[in-house]
């Protein structure tokens, strides 16, 4: 967490951390992953009494008026927990409408997702056409799209939403044991939400809440590690006091720390409207890059614990694999960056 947090987003993540962990323990996250929705709906209804789903929504639709920083402290806490809810989803695409839908479009979206009474997901990666109102073509794995009322959807350069009660829903199981959507658009109704650079704008913000969730994956892996670690004796003497594994687990909190300081690095250029492309790809590359490498550390000292798949290391695990896959992994940021280097 960034030490410079004020006083009213600490009482917010305090409050988050609160409500989060009473419904996130081991068991609670296994009998979750075999229900048919694999979402948490009373954890859902709680966190929206809380008033935290709808952080982001204007208060004149019931929410708190909040921003981008209060997000990604909401998902960093989500992420530390492995809360089964379409927070992130829900969140972002509500950030994209209260910026530039209509108001008619905001009075129909955002006093639902205040409330938690309307979930909403992305489509980031569409290969759809936009014609006249109606949206043809496909999305494939748009997460948490089973239970969405309504997708945000990139469309070149800019941004539609289209209700989701006219559309294919196939359901697949993700990685890290969510299920996500393939989803046929057929003459859908849609309705345009934003122009160019809206898409980008949305793409920015969703990408940084990825890795706000991965950090949070990250730092609880550490902290576990260290307090395993502590524990457990060989030969006489805690495990942590061997120096390999004082350097392993070092190099993974370096790792952790490099992730906060350039995701709010980016978070802040983000929110000031200054250039900030850059910063979300060196974020985002420290989110898939270092992400991995601490799990694969943690899961490591773990020894042979490590590799129960009911355990929680491997659940971090698994989230991480899922969020990287969605950033495009390390090497796409790379690429990304060395574009913009030539470029300048």
């Amino acid at each position: 967490m960034s030490d410079g947090i004020s006083a009213d987003q600490q009482s917010l993540v305090d409050l988050a951390d609160q409500v989060l962990r009473g419904r996130t323990s081991n068991e609670q996250l296994a009998a979750i992953e075999q229900t048919a929705s694999r979402v948490d709906d009373r954890l859902w209804a709680e966190l929206a009494e809380a008033g935290l789903v709808g952080i982001a929504v204007p208060e004149q639709y019931g929410g708190a008026g909040l921003g981008l920083t209060e997000v990604c402290l909401l998902l960093e806490q989500q992420g530390r927990r492995l809360a089964p809810v379409p927070l992130w989803e829900t969140a972002t695409a509500a950030l994209a409408i209260a910026r530039f839908g209509s108001e008619e479009q905001r009075d129909r979206w955002l006093p639902g997702v205040a409330a938690g009474t309307c979930r909403l997901s992305l489509a980031l990666d569409a290969d759809v056409g936009w014609t006249d109102g109606k949206m043809s073509g496909q999305a494939h794995l748009v997460p948490q799209g089973h239970v969405a009322d309504g997708f945000v959807v990139v469309v070149g350069d800019g941004l539609s939403v289209v209700p989701t009660s006219s559309l294919r829903r196939d359901d697949v199981v993700t990685t890290n044991y969510a299920l996500a959507s393939d989803v046929t658009f057929r003459n859908a109704p849609a309705e345009l939400l934003g122009e160019s650079p809206a898409a980008q704008w949305l793409i920015d913000r969703a990408h940084i809440g990825l890795a706000s969730l991965v950090l949070g994956v990250a730092d609880a892996g550490v902290r576990e590690a260290a307090a395993y670690l502590s524990d457990r004796e060989q030969f006489g003497r805690a495990i942590a006091t061997f120096q390999a594994v004082t350097q392993q687990l070092g190099d993974a909190y370096c790792d952790v720390q490099a992730m906060r300081a350039t995701l709010w690095q980016a978070v802040w250029l983000l929110e000031h409207c200054a250039d900030a492309r850059s910063a979300v790809d060196v974020a985002l590359w420290w989110a898939t890059d270092g992400g991995g490498r601490v799990q694969q550390v943690v899961q490591h000292l773990h020894g042979g614990i490590g590799a129960d798949t009911t355990y929680p290391v491997h659940r971090r695990l698994l989230w991480t694999m899922r969020a990287s896959a969605q950033l495009g992994g390390p090497s796409r940021q790379l690429v990304s960056l060395g574009a913009a280097l030539v470029d300048h």
